[in-house]
């Protein structure tokens, strides 16, 4: 083996992150609604260049989504009201899940669950458990909840502590639990997350806004308000991972902003283990590989030990 071998072998394995049964081959994944369900990107991006992908969301019954236009640009970042449209627990389990599991060898699926009750997460969580393939899920507590008046799962503790346990009890799968950055005490709900059985936990889901076609005097989005995501809101995700990390023991996953080595390496150091692209791999679907190689020369002079020696390593002033 020649040494320009060796050393990127050396250089993969300082970039592996394990996370209860599962092993990641470095820590960039692509984050949920970004990578639909693998296929559409297969053609534009090498899926096993990186850790993982969250598949787009899995209801029991398709939906529709909501109006166009679902998505924006604006000056930092991106908004978007897409409704969590899907095909539905069937097509995705009979097409979709046995399509990545053929296809990947080495990124490992996360699926992307979402639901109007408790009862459709455990659907969705109990039917693809046997699923070949699929490494864990990620619950989007986000949602409605329609049997609580439509409050999100995640704005109630003792709500959200229930959807988890239940899930929890309906698979042996790794379990992720994505927060939003507006509930009302982050920490809190982590906490109760990983109280109830989270094995990891996903910040941050998109931060609710509304960009205003001026001349139109109109929302630009067909549905009005809607999720703003990209570099606008990478120190809110940040942030967040540093609060949380500092009150749970569990792998977390940071989401939000990245378009760049520099910008994942915030996260690890906040505490992340896991850092997911979104956005940013939507404008160009090249970035999550270069941000792998980029992190994998950066670790290769300042980690050489791996990445647990920079994961949490945040020093703040006292």
């Amino acid at each position: 083996m020649s040494s320009r071998q060796q050393s990127k072998l050396n250089g993969a394995a300082v970039l592996t992150v394990r996370i209860g049964g599962l092993t990641f081959q470095n820590p960039i994944v692509l984050a949920a609604g970004t990578a639909g369900y693998g296929r559409e990107l297969a053609g534009v991006m090498d899926l096993d260049a990186l850790g993982g992908i969250v598949t787009k969301a899995v209801s029991p019954l398709p939906r529709s989504g909501a109006p166009a236009p679902r998505v924006a640009e604006f000056a930092n970042g991106m908004i978007n009201a897409v409704g969590l449209a899907n095909p539905g627990l069937q097509e995705v389990n009979e097409e979709h899940l046995p399509w990545l599991s053929r296809n990947l060898r080495r990124a490992i699926t996360i699926v992307n669950v979402v639901g109007y009750t408790a009862d459709d997460y455990v659907e969705v969580v109990t039917v693809l458990s046997d699923s070949p393939g699929v490494g864990g899920f990620e619950l989007n507590v986000s949602c409605p909840n329609v049997e609580r008046g439509g409050l999100e799962f995640g704005s109630d503790l003792q709500v959200l502590g229930d959807l988890v346990r239940r899930t929890r009890e309906a698979t042996r799968k790794q379990l992720f639990v994505k927060l939003s950055p507006v509930a009302p005490d982050i920490v809190s709900s982590a906490r109760t997350a990983v109280d109830a059985g989270a094995d990891c936990l996903t910040l941050v889901n998109t931060v609710p806004g509304l960009v205003i076609d001026v001349g139109e005097r109109r929302p630009v989005l067909g549905f009005g308000t809607g999720g703003i995501s990209g570099s606008a809101i990478l120190p809110i995700g940040v942030l967040a991972t540093w609060k949380v990390r500092n009150a749970v023991t569990v792998p977390l996953m940071g989401v939000g902003g990245v378009s760049s080595a520099m910008d994942a390496l915030q996260y690890l150091i906040a505490g992340a283990s896991l850092v997911g692209v979104g956005t940013g791999a939507l404008r160009d679907p090249g970035l999550p590989a270069r941000i792998v190689a980029d992190l994998e020369r950066w670790c290769s002079e300042n980690c050489k030990g791996g990445l647990g020696e920079i994961i949490g390593s945040l020093q703040m002033p006292k």
